[in-house]
């Protein structure tokens, strides 16, 4: 299986360059990237346990240990808290200096992501995160993508203190798709 982890890991470096590339508003790049290393991955599957077990949420037991089974995990984030300047009004605020006060203000979150976000930065982690999983569809390798596993991965701080929304793409190659016919 050497092969196909190589694979992998090659396919998980061509989906970062989708992601960077995707098309992002007036061109302004907000996106976090990582690829986790192995021990990175198994502190993510160990925290996800955590979560899931204290919170009672069964898919992030589920999810946790596809990310243990998994060859590779790409994570990609954004600055959601950096608005584009368009004041188009979608994030809830008038204007762009109205929502960068409400977020400046925000208090100590007791949610998985942090808030308050851009919207035009949320449709921009959208298009890259699908660009990202377009390219493992491409190349063959199995993959999902995952709130539960990126939301953990962002609290751990892999991408940084700026990262206020990430979504997390564990990637496999095996004989079965481990992230299809999964059990709750």
């Amino acid at each position: 299986m050497i092969v196909e982890k190589t694979a992998v890991t090659a396919a998980a470096g061509l989906m970062a360059l989708a992601a960077r590339t995707a098309p992002k508003a007036k061109g302004q790049d907000e996106i976090l990237i990582t690829l986790l290393t192995s021990a990175q991955q198994k502190k993510l599957s160990a925290a996800m346990t955590e979560y899931g077990t204290k919170h009672e949420l069964g898919f992030f037991l589920r999810d946790a240990k596809n990310i243990a089974k998994s060859d590779a995990c790409l994570v990609i984030g954004v600055k959601g808290n950096v608005p584009v300047g368009i004041n188009c009004g979608a994030c809830g605020y008038t204007t762009c200096a109205a929502f960068t006060k409400a977020s400046a203000a925000a208090k100590k979150r007791t949610t998985s992501f942090v808030g308050p976000n851009c919207a035009v930065r949320m449709a921009d982690i959208g298009i890259a995160v699908g660009s990202a999983a377009k390219t493992a569809q491409i190349h063959n390798v199995d993959n999902r993508i995952m709130y539960s596993a990126g939301s953990v991965a962002m609290n751990l701080g892999f991408l940084g203190k700026e990262c206020t929304v990430a979504y997390a793409i564990p990637l496999s190659a095996l004989g079965k798709n481990i992230f299809f016919d999964r059990v709750a």
